[in-house]
């Protein structure tokens, strides 16, 4: 079993059983904000299409490529598909020429002439556009797991189909906390550095857990090319950086007594079955990454080269023709309408500013307020609000007139935004803008309906404290995530903290916890979610990368 590596979160896994493409993506991403780091767009794409299989793990951008699936991979491969609540990937994978599917169910292994297949499918609504999955392959002798962008609660899924030998997995950031917020320096600084930190001890649990005899982190990290973008790139040796590159991860992961990790760069392949898995690189690591003047002259001729991509795109952004508030007014109309739980999850406005004073044929701005107690989208009159986002109005206009049903999968992941928050993270604000269709919304309210319908009844101790054995967030399990402190509650997968005091989740709205001191009744029945965040004051993001 050979693996090659093609940027981020792409490999070509060859076998003899048949070759297997993953998440190829070339192209500029999110208004051109990311490209794969290295570049990869030199690549022999046509043969490294020639597959008998494609694996398309989840709708973000940079792991759903259209324009490069249509132009350069094999329309006779057939689609390894995740099992995903709606029909979306399938639907836009059919778009780009596809026909042939293969859809198992989550979980359940399926054996395709000599390759045997396991997806295992993530569908909450905080699940990159409502799904993220992970592929395990077997070709009976070697076994791979490619766990990408997904974060499963546990990994003995795949450790109880055997040893796995080569594991993918991602390690840098993919999310746009702390950048954006208007925020003192120092505090996004220390941000930064607590994400940083926290995105590696993550991957490290899971690396421990599956004790894979090969590491290659992937996913990870996209660069930016743009000037008003390049602060964010890794090359100022600033510790709160939250896009590390490889290497940095490969040396922190020596740091910490482990040397199983090899260096997947676009071109480098490895083989499984050679003594020592070591690295057959077409272009030497230290041309890039001898040190930050190194990686930064790589990414200077990089932005030569490519930001004209994003210069012929930008032209086209700006529609002067689409009145903003009442094409709002029009879409969100109706899904604030039926958006139950989203609603009372915010309960309250957000304000959203479309800039254009300044900028060169400049039409004024519009000051926009989604009101999702009122149901309702109009202009703002100075209302008090927690949450404010400020960005370009040409790139709003772009959403409306694409239509585009994600936010978070275009605007919020380029981050070419600014904002601001009262209080904690509010996890309903972000679900709706990536819900912005019938389909997905119906489908998020569901989920959390469902989620407050039936509780799980188990618990746990841990301490002093009986509490529910699921993390109220994603549901991971506290015996191997929850650890305690001052008496506050860290679940280790997301980050996410609760006061065992009274279960008050201090990360985010709602998903408080059910729990009691041992020796009292732990408090039966679901958790609604509440309005009860007033005095927090934790700033805490999202880990919905």
């Amino acid at each position: 079993m050979r693996i090659t590596g093609l940027g981020h979160a792409s490999v070509l896994i060859e076998t003899a059983a048949g070759r297997v493409l993953t998440d190829p993506w070339v192209n500029p991403a999110y208004f051109g904000s990311w490209f794969p780091f290295p570049d990869n767009s030199r690549l022999d794409w046509d043969e490294f299409g020639r597959v008998d299989y494609l694996f398309v793990s989840h709708l973000h951008r940079d792991h759903f490529d259209p324009e490069h699936l249509r132009k350069h991979v094999s329309k006779k491969a057939t689609v390894l598909l995740p099992e995903f609540p709606t029909t979306e990937l399938e639907d836009a994978l059919r778009d780009c020429g596809f026909t042939s599917f293969v859809k198992p169910e989550s979980g359940d292994v399926v054996s395709l002439d000599g390759l045997d297949v396991m997806i295992h499918a993530l569908t909450s609504p905080t699940d990159g556009p409502i799904g993220d999955s992970s592929l395990w392959l077997s070709d009976g002798n070697y076994r791979v797991l490619n766990q990408n962008d997904a974060r499963p609660s546990e990994l003995s899924v795949f450790r109880e189909l055997g040893p796995v030998d080569g594991y993918l997995v991602q390690f840098s950031g993919a999310i746009w906390f702390p950048m954006v917020y208007e925020l003192p320096a120092r505090a996004k600084q220390a941000m930064g550095l607590s994400k940083r930190e926290r995105q590696f001890d993550r991957t490290l649990r899971y690396i421990e857990e599956l004790a894979a005899s090969y590491v290659f982190p992937t996913a990870g990290p996209p660069c930016f090319l743009d000037e008003e973008l390049w602060g964010f790139n890794d090359v100022f040796g600033d510790e709160s950086n939250i896009f590390p590159d490889q290497v940095r991860y490969i040396d922190w992961l020596r740091t910490k007594g482990h040397d199983e990790a090899r260096l997947l760069l676009p071109g480098t392949g490895v083989d499984l079955a050679e003594p020592g898995c070591p690295e057959h690189h077409e272009v030497d690591p230290a041309t890039i990454y001898a040190s930050n003047d190194t990686k930064a002259a790589y990414l200077r001729d990089m932005q030569t080269r490519r930001m004209p991509e994003v210069e012929a795109a930008r032209a086209g952004w700006a529609h002067p023709e689409i009145d903003l508030l009442a094409e709002l007014r029009e879409w969100f109309g109706p899904l604030l309408a039926e958006a139950d739980h989203i609603a009372n999850g915010i309960d309250g406005g957000v304000r959203f500013t479309c800039e254009d004073s300044g900028y060169d044929g400049a039409r004024g701005d519009i000051d926009i307020l989604i009101d999702f107690v009122a149901r309702e989208v109009r202009p703002y009159a100075d209302e008090k609000v927690r949450y404010r986002f400020r960005t370009r109005r040409a790139y709003v206009e772009q959403l409306v007139a694409e239509h585009e049903i994600d936010w978070v999968n275009s605007l919020f992941l380029s981050c070419r935004f600014s904002a601001q928050r009262i209080g904690p993270y509010n996890e309903f604000v972000y679900v709706f803008f990536k819900c912005l269709s019938e389909e997905r919304l119906n489908y998020a309210e569901g989920w959390f309906a469902e989620q407050n319908a039936a509780e799980a009844s188990e618990t746990v101790v841990l301490g002093d404290w009986e509490m529910q054995r699921r993390c109220p967030h994603l549901k991971a399990d506290l015996t191997r995530f929850g650890s305690i402190e001052d008496g506050v509650l860290t679940c280790q997968m997301h980050g996410w903290k609760w006061r065992l005091s009274d279960g008050k989740c201090l990360t985010s709205v709602g998903h408080d916890l059910r729990c009691a001191p041992v020796g009292e009744p732990v408090p039966v029945g679901a958790v609604v979610p509440h309005d009860d965040h007033r005095g927090q004051h934790e700033m805490a993001e999202s880990a919905d990368e």
